[in-house]
């Protein structure tokens, strides 16, 4: 699944296409590489969120098709 497609999934980014220009504009990295929108997410991968000063990460638990609101926290685990 495209990393901007899970952000959405996965309720970490509100809207897909938020998340495509956070990944256009450099602040989306994986495994310590900056990525496009079009990466291929994995699980076990650790997602790299940077928003001004405040960087958050998430490792990928599954990736889903479609999930419910309550299930899309299942999708990953918050690093710190």
């Amino acid at each position: 699944m495209r990393i901007d497609k899970f952000l959405k999934v996965s309720r970490i980014i509100k809207r897909r296409t938020l998340a495509n220009e956070a990944c256009d504009s450099g602040r989306v990295y994986v495994n310590g590489n900056s990525v496009k929108a079009s990466y291929d997410v994995k699980t076990g991968d650790i997602l790299e969120l940077r928003f001004g000063e405040k960087i958050s990460k998430f490792e990928v638990l599954k990736v889903a098709e479609h999930t419910t609101k309550d299930g899309a926290a299942e999708l990953y685990r918050v690093l710190n």
